[in-house]
């Protein structure tokens, strides 16, 4: 695993901007905000937001959403040479999906200690069980990512949704 928190490039900002745009969108739909954009040459491929709830589908997160939209769209189920935009940290499934499918790197905003994959929890990618492992960089829009997912919850806690 290669965690670098050294600064992305423009692109990349533009990309996270997109993933953060999903986000909201899914906060709108009473969805927790998660955003991910899937991303080859330049050129994205899928984007999207939670839909555990529209979905009914405990699966429906942001990232498998795109993987699936791109697989689809590829025709295969893998996706070499593909990038992940996420605002949040994957989860254990989310971060096993993105292995299966062979992306090749994984730009995330917001850590997550409680359900977090790859810098936190079971740190998947690190395990000598993990066929594929991507190129992980943390930390892109961290703050802009971090204080949707705050104040979504805190407006639940507070009674206002």
């Amino acid at each position: 695993m290669s965690v670098d928190r050294a600064s992305p490039c423009p692109a990349d900002t533009g990309f996270m901007d997109l993933a953060l745009a999903q986000a909201r969108l899914a906060a709108a739909r009473g969805e927790v905000p998660v955003g991910a954009v899937l991303v080859r040459d330049g050129e994205v491929l899928a984007a999207d937001g939670n839909r555990t709830l529209e979905l009914r589908d405990p699966t429906a997160h942001a990232e498998v959403l795109v993987l699936r939209a791109a697989c689809a769209k590829a025709n295969s189920q893998r996706l070499p040479g593909c990038d992940l935009y996420v605002t949040l940290e994957p989860c254990p499934m989310c971060a096993a999906a993105i292995s299966f499918a062979r992306l090749r790197r994984v730009y995330f905003g917001a850590g997550d200690p409680k359900g977090g994959a790859v810098e936190h929890g079971v740190r998947l990618y690190a395990q000598p069980t993990c066929h594929h492992a991507p190129e992980v960089y943390s930390g892109l829009a961290e703050r802009d990512a971090a204080t949707l997912l705050r104040d979504f919850f805190r407006t639940r806690r507070d009674g206002g949704i």
